[in-house]
């Protein structure tokens, strides 16, 4: 079995914004013009409108300020909880039905909050949230939709067929490779190029035509075809002679 692969760390705590706070004399500091009207002894209706807009924009702003600063502390919270116990704090509600096989998994002690481990033979990893599957195993997992297999062959043999990678990798990757199958996929093309003529990291070369490619891989193909007709070839011979 591959080494097993461990949990990525928590995401870094984010600090939370500083809150304002909405005092009065924050509300008050209405620059040069608010001075002398403070000092005035009396305020036309003008004046008094004017000034009580500028300090109600004011107010607006800090507010605004106050609720998204908030907003990202509450993100931070729900973040650090999610990853932690696996689930959002906020839970619908649950019908009958499920109410009432919630309530027995909790009798049973099955339900602790806390993230279970992979239930896959000799798998200790941890699973991922909202999974009971870990990420090299989630594959198993008959409900995700998330993620497919890696179509990288590996070996092909008349007797088995094509044996694939078959590690997860998400649906919306293309091509369907994992990492190192990807890495190693760039580099035969990149080899390939260079047996066109085409050096892949000199920036003054053109972009190969996908004519010059296709005819690269089957050329390839064909090369393969030729060895391992000429390799069972090979072995008839062996064998109708004794050997």
């Amino acid at each position: 079995m591959e080494t097993e692969e461990r949990c990525s760390p928590p995401p870094p705590p984010v600090e939370p914004m500083p809150l304002p706070n909405p005092s009065p004399e924050k509300l008050s500091s209405d620059g040069e013009e608010g001075s002398v009207l403070g000092r005035a002894a009396a305020l036309s209706r003008e004046e008094v409108l004017r000034r009580r807009s500028k300090r109600l924009r004011r107010l607006e702003a800090l507010y605004r300020r106050q609720y998204w600063a908030l907003m990202e502390d509450m993100r931070s919270k729900h973040r650090e909880y999610f990853w932690e116990h696996g689930k959002s704090p906020i839970e619908e509600e649950l019908s009958d039905e499920k109410r009432i096989e919630r309530e027995v998994d909790l009798s049973l002690g099955l339900d602790t909050g806390e993230r279970k481990r992979c239930p896959y033979a000799g798998c200790k990893v941890k699973a991922m949230p909202l999974t009971r599957f870990c990420h090299q195993h989630i594959l198993s997992d008959p409900k995700q939709t998330l993620y497919k297999q890696c179509t990288f062959v590996i070996r092909s043999t008349q007797q088995t067929g094509q044996i694939i990678c078959g590690r997860p990798v998400l649906k919306a990757v293309m091509p369907s490779l994992c990492q190192v199958h990807l890495q190693r996929s760039q580099k035969g093309i990149v080899q390939a190029l260079k047996k066109v003529g085409v050096n892949s990291s000199a920036s003054n070369n053109p972009v190969p035509k996908f004519s010059v490619l296709v005819a690269e891989s089957v050329r390839q193909i064909q090369a393969r075809r030729i060895a391992f007709r000429a390799f069972k070839n090979s072995i008839a011979w062996k064998d109708g002679n004794g050997f």
